[in-house]
């Protein structure tokens, strides 16, 4: 939400797609609540955009919705351009988090692979406790400053220049140890 309490249009548009989508299952918050372990009070408020959805709550709900958080919000973007300027990128903020996330790709339904630009504040910490798709492929590639990431268990600090990959199966963490921020290039490719 902005500071003077007028909401985000890209929040605005988020909280309605939130709302449809439980609304294509025929879903009470209820059930949606049991299928994401997210509170019915927190959903509520989500789909009403009284809140600007965390990562972490955008991750559950792509989760239980079968999506990728870039396929989730570009469906809450314009209709789909070969060509996206840096500019007119969609770029959502986790305050809570300190992630800024940037979709870089051109959205387009149907297409398996997309790039993202993260950034994370120095300490900032951030955690999924499941893929938003199982199986999901991630390449990482640090542009600048330190990463301590964490995927089933196993620990990576990346450096500029550093890149991983992995297939998406459990838990994952997003650390930065600072003292700078971290800049990053997300490839996500669907199974």
């Amino acid at each position: 939400m902005k500071q003077d309490d007028e909401v985000d249009p890209i929040d605005a548009r988020l909280a309605a797609r939130l709302a449809s989508l439980r609304a294509e299952r025929g879903w009470s918050l209820g059930e949606l609540a049991d299928r994401s372990g997210v509170s019915r009070s927190t959903l509520s408020r989500a789909e009403r955009g009284e809140i600007s959805p965390t990562a972490s709550l955008l991750n559950r709900l792509c989760t239980v919705h079968g999506r990728t958080m870039s396929q989730l919000l570009s469906e809450v973007e314009a209709a789909p351009a070969q060509v996206v300027r840096a500019d007119e990128q969609t770029v959502w903020t986790d305050a809570a988090s300190g992630f800024v996330r940037r979709s870089v790709s051109p959205p387009q339904a149907g297409l398996r692979a997309e790039i993202v630009e993260g950034r994370l504040e120095a300490g900032a910490d951030l955690a999924y406790d499941r893929p938003p798709v199982p199986g999901l492929e991630q390449h990482i590639w640090i542009l600048e400053g330190t990463l301590s990431i964490t995927v089933q268990e196993a620990v990576q600090t990346l450096r500029a220049g550093d890149c991983v990959r992995f297939r998406l199966w459990g838990p994952t963490r997003f650390h930065c140890p600072g003292p700078e921020p971290v800049r990053y290039a997300l490839v996500v490719v669907e199974p």
